[in-house]
């Protein structure tokens, strides 16, 4: 049964909103990027920072074979990203980990290129698997031109004009990602290695600069083939540069990161949700300026989504949520005009308008909404954002009672207890790594018989768990109970670790057949990195763009262009 999905304190005031409808796949796969997103944040750090980010080498011969070498400098600390730009080369090809050739390969690594460190990494990073990161790398990465697109942008500026923006913008980018490989992968440094105090020691820092300068790299290394094949080129300008973005795709893995981090997930989500509250309960009654910067923010996403030509398969479409959107500005001005001349208004008028949104959009349209009011606390948001993250390792409370745990189970799993876990179909599915390129697989269970099932059941897990809690003492300690049922230590750890803590686990048989994946997919890509653009492709992996409209390196020192998203297309 559908709950109610906004919740009140005692005081009336908007809080958290109710973590039994969040949580489901269908809810959190409308998130969308906002201010606590990866991408997001590290632009704002840069940009607050003015991190010096320099192209120091580009020696690229004309059929795009050569070395190019980055150095970046926060205030405290220099990085460098050296990479390899190959020719394209149709064998092997392919957007997936399994691919034997790649248009690009790099390393983002700490400290300055040395050319120690440039062999090292021109020997070592074409062996991929069978190759071994030096000691100071902290990413590896590979990339891929968009062939169509990259060639128009290369022919255009060697005419001596920009590219057609009607031509770009279908896809948003030069090059894809195709790989980002840190967290010990290869060598490559432990993410616990680096420690809060390190210059890239938050979550996926590392990851999502490295995925910014692979931006950096394709509009130098197209502007850069152009001037060699051409005494007309023309540099790609600035604004095109910023349109440009990184294209991603992931797909089933990330289903694993959610399972295995769920403290990580619990705390970014409560920090965006926490966010949320606190906006709508922004007192605006007579804040014409935050209307206004309110009216402005969805005047962009409502352009932005005019503008987008993308084909959305089996999400929203960017037309239906630009016309959803739109019918808030005559509100917008409606409140502002009641706010001039003393009108009567609600006491939160943003809540009033919230709820407003559940009742009629699309989740899709709700959840933008819900990510433009955060943009208006921005030092509360940010403050949430510096306390986002969550150790993996779990702790057995060897003292707390079977009938403790019981108690709380039957509360905070309700929805896993109640599936029903023998019914045809539960338990379709089995998920699996392929045994020549590791790569996540789900496939029918009798498809993989001998297939050892990496997910986590939790409905089944958890069924099981209590189960055998009815069966013994209700006083009896954590401690003997796992003596004789030690196949449930992990999902004791688990659900101790995670006790008064709500928003860590969607809420979804994994196993199941009417389970789908591509839900928490796009939460992770959308919401979590803040990738725009998300397309769901063939039901199977997902579609987007890193970094869409982020400023240049030259913005970033200049400290300027916080303000970055939702791009508006440059003019011809």
């Amino acid at each position: 049964m559908t709950q109610s999905l906004h919740q009140y304190g005692a005081d009336g005031r908007p809080t958290l909103r109710n973590w039994r409808e969040v949580m489901k796949p269908e809810r959190l796969v409308a998130m969308q990027p906002n201010r606590l997103s990866g991408t997001r944040a590290i632009v704002a750090r840069m940009v607050r920072e003015r991190w010096d980010i320099r192209n120091t080498r580009i020696d690229v011969d004309a059929d795009g074979n050569g070395t190019v070498v980055y150095s970046i400098s926060t205030p405290r600390k220099e990085f460098s990203f050296i990479a390899f730009s190959f020719k394209p080369k149709p064998e092997g090809r392919t957007g997936r980990i399994i691919g034997r050739t790649w248009d690009m390969m790099g390393t983002l690594n700490e400290g300055p290129a040395t050319d120690e460190d440039i062999r090292a990494a021109r020997d070592r990073l074409p062996l991929l698997y069978r190759g071994r990161a030096t000691p100071n790398a902290l990413v590896w990465c590979r990339c891929n031109r968009s062939l169509r697109a990259f060639d128009a942008a290369q022919s255009a500026l060697e005419a001596g004009r920009q590219p057609d923006i009607e031509e770009l913008s279908a896809i948003s980018y030069l090059m894809r990602n195709t790989g980002l490989d840190g967290n010990g992968t290869f060598g490559t440094r432990s993410f616990p290695s680096l420690g809060e105090d390190h210059d890239l020691g938050g979550v996926l820092q590392a990851q999502l600069l490295l995925g910014y300068l692979m931006r950096e790299f394709s509009c130098d290394l197209v502007s850069h083939l152009a001037k060699l094949h051409s005494d007309t080129a023309v540099e790609l300008a600035p604004e095109f540069r910023r349109y440009v973005g990184v294209g991603n795709g992931s797909a089933l893995g990330l289903i694993f990161f959610i399972q295995k981090h769920p403290r990580l997930v619990d705390s970014w989500i409560t920090a965006r949700e926490t966010a949320v509250a606190k906006a709508l309960g922004l007192n605006v009654a007579r804040d014409r300026d935050t209307l206004e910067r309110l009216k402005s923010l969805l005047n962009r996403a409502v352009r932005f989504r005019r503008e987008d030509r993308m084909y959305y398969e089996s999400f929203a479409s960017s037309a239906q949520v630009a016309d959803e959107l739109s019918t808030l500005l005559p509100l917008l001005d409606e409140l502002a005009d009641k706010c001039t001349i003393g009108g009567e208004v609600p006491e939160y008028p943003l809540d009033a308008l919230a709820r407003r949104c559940a009742r009629t959009f699309m989740p899709e349209s709700y959840e933008t909404f819900l990510s433009l009011i955060v943009e208006l606390i921005p030092d509360e948001a940010d403050a949430l954002l510096s306390g986002i993250g969550g150790a993996d390792e779990y702790v057995v409370d060897p003292t707390m009672t079977a009938g403790d745990l019981t108690l709380r189970l039957r509360q905070e799993y309700e929805w896993a207890l109640s599936m029903d876990t023998t019914a045809p179909g539960a338990m379709e599915y089995v998920w699996y790594k392929s045994e020549t390129a590791e790569e996540p697989r789900r496939g029918a269970r009798r498809e993989a018989p001998e297939a050892r099932d990496l997910a986590i059941d939790m409905p089944g897990d958890l069924q099981r768990l209590v189960a055998d809690l009815d069966a013994v003492v209700p006083d009896t300690a954590m401690a003997h109970f796992l003596l004789a049922h030690p196949q449930h230590r992990l999902a004791v750890a688990r659900a101790q670790a995670l006790q008064g803590r709500y928003f860590h686990t969607p809420h979804a048989n994994v196993n199941a057949v009417d389970f789908v994946p591509i839900h928490l997919v796009r939460l992770m890509n959308s919401a979590f990195h803040g990738i725009d653009k998300t397309r769901d492709f063939l039901g199977r992996n997902l579609r987007g763009v890193l970094f869409h409209g982020a400023p240049t390196r030259d913005d970033i020192r200049a400290g300027q262009g916080a303000d970055w998203f939702y791009p508006e297309e440059p003019v011809q």
